[in-house]
């Protein structure tokens, strides 16, 4: 039996907010290369990828801070009132599901997701939630900075096994991402970071372009800087410039190819198409994504913390900082429309099968309500958590697992996180056998003892 710790054991409380300081992520994106780093870039066909085993793609919409199941997904509208909460469940177009009154859009196409609602971990904070939801192998009980996962991400192992999707795009596009590494896999799998914000009418990706020097001058370049970077390269015994040659020619793919760059370009799309995601940040970061993953972008991942203006600046409900149900009244709307839009958009492209979406975050906040000067709020929980996914050629119209009446803990088909890892790697094509060396050269797997959830397919 897994160890739970007890709520004693932590006695601080999490003030549910992120500072800017620890906001600012110090992600080596191919957007912060140089020129000078760009020049260093060459094509060495012997060096290239094998072909991927997918042709699909994934959208990851990560609800930073970790969204309460009891407004959301999983509504206990007949226990008692301290857990039940404000809000109640509304039918969907599935006979038998039901989801929070605040996601009518999402309702109206439940035969176009599932629900996994019986996903449980024993982590504490958001650190180690986030650890042992992305890796598979469980988080430190104390978090401590750099705050980097001591395994692969799922984020990296993706990258690694399946690998860009089509020459001249990245394979991994994100505006953040929370603990991103990808620990002993080494590197070259850092996202493409995209910070501005895409509801701004000046929004532009930078260095997606060579501008002030023509593409032959660029090629010249790239191959007379080879000649001189032989003698270091022979010398270099670290595997550092191998891994440099692979990423920066990827990144000199992008500048001189106009794939990446036509893809980036919201302007294409008609202002009909762009109302319809919503004129705001996370609007137009999921608009962009489906352009993206359409475009053949492997993995594009969203941060979505808050809707801007809000006291939230997350989804950590804690009473002691905001009242759960006013900020879910304003965030639950915007979440609704964009999840809903973005779904609909994909089936009318034809791209439901081949992009997988998913709606989560690394944990879930207790059943039972807390008060703080009489403000409402939810703290820590992750021992019942619920997560949406739509597409991917999975089934859709269900729900798996469920959880007991006060929504405490599973109560049928209990999934771990390496359950639903070894799931969404089926899905995409990473194979479930794999195993990388870890720093100290032992054969360690992507996902231990994690079984795809046989109901999806």
């Amino acid at each position: 039996m897994s160890y739970r710790p007890k709520a004693s054991e932590f006695p601080w409380r999490c003030p549910g907010t992120l500072g800017r300081r620890a906001f600012l992520h110090a992600g080596a994106g191919i957007g912060g290369l140089a020129l000078g780093n760009l020049l260093r870039a060459k094509a060495i066909a012997s060096h290239a990828d094998a072909s991927p085993r997918s042709d699909k793609s994934m959208i990851v919409l990560w609800l930073w801070g970790g969204p309460s199941h009891l407004e959301t997904f999983d509504l206990k509208p007949d226990a008692p009132s301290e857990y039940r909460g404000e809000f109640r469940p509304i039918q969907t177009n599935v006979p038998g599901i039901e989801i929070s009154e605040h996601l009518p859009r999402i309702a109206a196409m439940a035969d176009k997701f599932s629900l996994l609602r019986s996903l449980s971990h024993d982590s504490p904070g958001h650190v180690n939630s986030t650890h042992t939801l992305v890796t598979g192998y469980p988080g430190d009980l104390i978090e401590t900075p750099p705050y980097q996962p001591k395994h692969p991400n799922a984020w990296a192992v993706i990258s690694k096994f399946l690998g860009e999707r089509k020459l001249g795009l990245p394979t991994h596009v994100a505006n953040h991402v929370r603990y991103d590494g990808s620990a002993y896999l080494g590197g070259g799998f850092e996202p493409f970071l995209v910070q501005g914000d895409p509801n701004n009418p000046k929004f532009q990706v930078p260095n997606l372009d060579v501008n002030s020097i023509s593409r032959e001058r660029f090629s010249n370049r790239m191959n007379l800087l080879a000649g001189f970077d032989h003698l270091q390269r022979e010398i270099d015994t670290t595997g550092l410039m191998s891994v440099m040659d692979k990423f920066d020619h990827k990144a000199a793919g992008m500048l001189t190819g106009g794939a990446a760059k036509k893809a980036f370009d919201l302007n294409s799309e008609t202002p009909e198409t762009r109302d319809r995601y919503g004129r705001h940040t996370i609007g137009q970061h999921c608009l962009l994504a489906r352009r993206l993953v359409e475009a053949g972008v492997r993995l594009v991942t969203i941060d979505f913390p808050h809707v801007p203006g809000q006291k939230a600046s997350s989804w950590d409900d804690h009473a002691s900082v905001w009242n759960i149900f006013e900020e879910m009244k304003v965030r639950l709307p915007v979440l609704d429309q964009v999840v809903s839009t973005l779904i609909q958009d994909l089936h009318e492209r034809g791209l439901s099968n081949d992009v997988l979406l998913l709606v989560m975050g690394e944990m879930s906040h207790t059943p039972r309500l807390s008060s703080f000067q009489g403000q409402p709020g939810r703290d820590h929980w992750g021992r019942a958590m619920s997560v949406f996914l739509s597409g991917g050629g999975l089934r859709m119209g269900q729900v798996v697992g469920s959880t007991n009446p006060k929504g405490e803990e599973p109560q049928t088909r209990p999934l771990a996180p390496n359950d639903f890892l070894a799931t969404i790697y089926k899905a995409l094509g990473v194979p479930l056998e794999a195993q990388v060396n870890d720093l100290r050269g032992r054969p360690t797997p992507i996902v231990p003892n994690g079984r795809p959830i046989d109901e999806l397919f």
